[in-house]
């Protein structure tokens, strides 16, 4: 099968605290630590809390430069 550039470098924009915690090995406790403190950002959607994806991956440090630029 052909893979597409573009469909290759696709990440999603906010995970549920319960990825969040799979991804970082991180405990659940921690994560809740981690977004009272400001260090990860949420967005509430209903009762569902989102963390951005993003600010996992800065967190971690698990961030690569894009095309357009440093990350």
């Amino acid at each position: 099968m052909i893979e597409r550039a573009w469909e290759q470098k696709i990440e999603p924009l906010t995970v549920r605290v319960s990825t969040a915690v799979r991804i970082t090995g991180l405990s659940r406790s921690r994560i809740y630590e981690l977004i009272q403190s400001g260090d990860l950002e949420t967005t509430k959607v209903g009762r569902a809390t989102l963390v951005q994806y993003r600010s996992l991956k800065l967190l971690t440090g698990n961030h690569a430069s894009n095309a357009d630029g440093p990350a």
